[in-house]
């Protein structure tokens, strides 16, 4: 069965109220403990369930999630086909605000109202899927959405019975792209969440997913969107 497994990045520092996805800041020292610790119980799992692992692990270019794939690598080094090794892709990103990245929020609607070429950010503006920022690289979450699964639909799942891809990445573009692929209905995109550094995984049988290993987290409050 072709598998793949989706794991959100640990808990990273950051910048209050202002949207995460270019933030350029590792784990903290408890989100990279956390990872690991995901990591040693996603190997007990695997050595009862008897998968193994490809051995490139993709993950986005943020420094985040390539210490996370390098925890998930180093953890589990003896479940891969072949020595590992990470792959880091830009189309495994979260969601881009384009020229206004690392600003914080009520700094993007002061410029917004600053320029008369622009009209007045929408309430709910940063969850809204279809939304994009009139700036220069911004995207929507659904277009960040459609990146992902395009980089998704494309891996060789197909190169052994009981190997599972590692693509690590984050939370919403990760949910919006599990969307796109029919893993997930459109209302759960905003009722679901991802744990930090748990793996998702999802195996194929023709045209349908299953989930075989870790659980999407249920929304109690307002995530930051990655």
């Amino acid at each position: 069965m072709a598998a793949l497994a989706l794991i959100r990045h640990g808990e990273y520092e950051q910048l209050a109220d202002t949207p995460s996805a270019l933030q350029p800041y590792p784990l903290t020292d408890i989100g990279a403990e956390e990872v690991r610790q995901q990591a040693q119980r996603f190997g007990d799992w695997l050595s009862n369930a008897g998968y193994r692992l490809q051995a490139e692990i993709h993950c986005s270019t943020s420094l985040r999630a390539w210490q996370t794939a390098e925890i998930y690598r180093q953890e589990l080094t003896n479940f891969f086909s072949a020595p590992p090794i990470v792959v880091s892709f830009s189309a495994l990103c979260e969601r881009s605000v384009g020229a206004v990245a690392n600003l914080s929020v009520g700094e993007i609607e002061r410029i917004v109202k600053l320029d008369p070429r622009f009209d007045p950010l929408p309430d709910g503006w940063k969850s809204d899927r279809d939304f994009k920022l009139p700036f220069d690289g911004a995207e929507s979450l659904k277009e960040a959405g459609e990146r992902v699964a395009a980089h998704l639909k494309a891996l060789p799942l197909d190169q052994g019975d009981n190997l599972i891809q590692l693509v690590v990445g984050h939370g919403a573009s990760i949910r919006h792209a599990s969307f796109h692929m029919n893993v997930i209905n459109l209302c759960d995109i905003g009722r679901l969440s991802m744990f930090y550094g748990q793996p998702v995984v999802i195996g194929k049988r023709e045209q349908s997913w299953t989930r075989l290993y870790g659980n999407w987290k249920n929304r109690q409050v307002i995530d930051p969107i990655d």
